[in-house]
């Protein structure tokens, strides 16, 4: 192999571990509407319902952004 195959394959496997890395903002962001959603429980409990599904909804479009970096994460290493 040649120095430019090991570069292109180092800068894959360094872009993978960069898009594994937007799996920390995406628990930040779940462990923050978890939060509120908690402490709008603790201010309406009659409307615990309604905020359990905004967050859940919340919860799930703010996974996908962890998901969507562990698939590029995925197809930089195989493709490399």
């Amino acid at each position: 192999m040649e120095f430019t195959e090991f570069f292109a394959q180092g800068m894959a496997y360094l872009g993978a571990a960069l898009a594994v890395f937007t799996g920390v903002g995406s628990g930040l962001g779940q462990g923050y509407v978890a939060g509120k959603a908690v402490e709008a429980i603790g201010r309406q409990p009659e409307a615990a319902s309604s905020i359990r599904t905004v967050m859940i909804t919340g919860q799930a479009v703010a996974e996908t952004t962890g998901l969507y970096g562990l698939i590029v994460a995925i197809i930089l290493i195989f493709a490399s």
